[in-house]
């Protein structure tokens, strides 16, 4: 069936969506216990919205639609503050953070749930190993070719979002050395990475779409796990690079640094994109994976390398009008403390185990900055 017809939203109003793990709090481990805290929620208004994931062990809450930064942080607190009090009763914890540090992939369960199922079937254990946890950024276009616009435009800047963000140093009981490990579960998925390079709508649903679903290989949007897509039923684009971090607070200054950005590059402040673009993605978004904030990046228009963290900074420099414009600047100064400053999260997280020694420590250290900012 063709591509559903992109639903129009106001220009750079944002939704947030964070994935977040189920603990125990006996050896904090991952709890299966996604339905006990679903069927608790439900019995009372929920300040946002709560639904399943892939396994039992995680959940994912979205916001409303806002367009400022102190509404949406208000509104996560307030989702984060419903979670905790009903883990409190289910003595269970929440908790950010990209991946769970020692959690047996074999050991989940696939919520029941159709989509969950199918998926389950053809993706095989890559599925269970899918319990990983990511923040997505919704921005809404007044069109849908702003939304291809503003999607290809993003591009140089991914890395940015993926070494802010990035709050996966340990899987498997060890460190990775990644910043953000999470990511290469992503990478397994065959219709994962980049969107093709197409600037028109028309392009991309009769063409581009119609010829992947005759193939068999998609049904809808949601078959596309691209770093960034468009969401033709919201009007949005979604960025889906970020790692879920330890604080709303976090999470919340992600949301309006992209916010800013995007209403930067809608001033056509750039150069257009184009295919050449591309030509360093792969490398930026490794660097920005493998080294967080210290990694190097390849500046796609002049070619020159240049540390993450000094193009975060100049970008904030950049983009501070559109921030102040968008009452904004709150969430800039959360980002420009975090690269320039505190670090992000995954540096965070391998401070507690050297403190603590431990990698359950990790994983209470991640409780705890859920519950209050770290």
């Amino acid at each position: 069936m063709p591509l559903e017809t992109f639903k129009a939203s106001d220009s750079l109003t944002l939704g947030v969506e964070l994935e977040l793990q189920i603990v125990n709090t006996y050896d904090y481990d991952l709890s299966s216990s996604s339905d006990d805290l679903l069927e608790l929620l439900a019995r009372e208004p929920f300040p946002g919205i709560v639904t399943p994931e892939m396994t039992q062990s995680m959940i994912e809450v979205a916001t409303g639609v806002h367009t400022e930064h102190g509404p949406l942080l208000a509104q996560l607190r307030e989702i984060r503050n419903t979670l905790v009090q009903a883990g409190d009763r289910l003595n269970i914890e929440l908790a950010g953070g990209g991946t769970h540090p020692f959690q047996r992939w074999f050991e989940q369960r696939i919520f029941s749930k159709p989509r969950f199922e199918q998926l389950s079937g053809l993706y095989g254990y890559l599925a269970k190993q899918f319990t990983v946890f990511g923040q997505h950024v919704h921005v809404g276009c007044s069109t849908a070719d702003e939304a291809l616009f503003l999607l290809h435009a993003l591009n140089r800047y991914v890395p940015h979002f993926i070494a802010l963000s990035a709050s996966s140093p340990y899987s498997q009981a060890v460190d990775t050395l990644f910043d953000s490990a999470r990511l290469n579960s992503v990478f397994a998925f065959p219709l994962s990475g980049r969107a093709p390079f197409v600037l028109s709508w028309d392009e991309f649903a009769n063409v581009y779409f119609t010829k992947m679903e005759s193939t068999g290989v998609v049904k809808s949007m949601k078959d596309f796990y691209w770093d960034i897509r468009p969401k033709p039923e919201y009007g949005t684009i979604e960025l889906r690079v970020c790692d879920t971090p330890l604080t709303v607070e976090r999470a919340a200054a992600l949301a309006c640094y992209l916010q800013a950005l995007g209403r930067y590059l809608l001033e056509r402040n750039e150069p257009p994109p184009e295919e050449d673009d591309y030509l360093v993605y792969t490398y930026n978004r490794f660097q920005a994976c493998r080294f967080g904030l210290d990694g190097m990046m390849v500046n796609p228009k002049t070619r020159e390398q240049i540390s993450i963290r000094e193009d975060i900074l100049a970008t904030l420099r950049k983009v501070m009008p559109h921030a102040e414009a968008l009452n904004g600047t709150a969430a800039l100064d959360e980002v420009e403390r975090a690269a320039g400053r505190d670090g992000n999260h995954a540096s965070y997280l391998r401070r507690c185990y050297a403190e603590s020694g431990s990698i359950q420590g990790v994983v209470r250290a991640a409780v705890e900055a859920l519950r209050r900012p770290c």
